[in-house]
């Protein structure tokens, strides 16, 4: 479900009880260990935390608007959603923290990007702050931007 929020604190405060103390339990980690180079706001209508336009003054490719996405943080309908963009754009991120998160015995629900769960401890807190501090905003850049370089592979209309 998608937030008409504005703010952080809006969005946390029309949160109910057990999904805000989850979010913002997950949101301390990110604030704990999130490059300063990125910002925290609203994006998507679901807490970003993303490349600010004074770094990135391209923006997203498909939006020049918005920031560059790198993690955003959502309720859903029926489960809680932390989007790591470094763990999809990044083969050797998403091998490692698959990796690391076999070794917590916890189970994993992962899309593309997407980490879904349904209660706090259904996490591995201290895998997903490492995650988020392995990631430094110019890295991400330079991953993102040779990826947006790259000639894709679909085939012209």
């Amino acid at each position: 479900m998608q937030s008409k929020a504005t703010t952080v604190a809006q969005y946390l405060a029309e949160l109910p009880a057990d999904c805000r103390a989850a979010i913002e339990a997950v949101r301390q980690v990110i604030l704990q260990n999130l490059d300063t180079d990125y910002e925290e706001g609203m994006q998507y209508g679901m807490i970003g935390y993303y490349v600010p336009h004074w770094m990135f003054p391209a923006g997203c490719r498909c939006d020049p608007k918005q920031p560059v996405s790198f993690a955003n943080l959502a309720s859903q309908k029926n489960y809680m959603s932390l989007y790591m963009m470094a763990c999809y754009g990044c083969e050797c991120d998403e091998d490692w923290f698959r990796k690391a998160w076999a070794k917590t015995g916890k189970k994993l629900d992962m899309g593309k990007s997407c980490l879904r769960f349904k209660k706090l401890d259904d996490l591995a807190l201290d895998l997903i702050g490492e995650a988020i501090r392995r990631m430094l905003a110019k890295k991400y850049i330079a991953i993102y931007q040779a990826a947006i370089e790259r000639p894709s592979s679909r085939p012209k209309p």
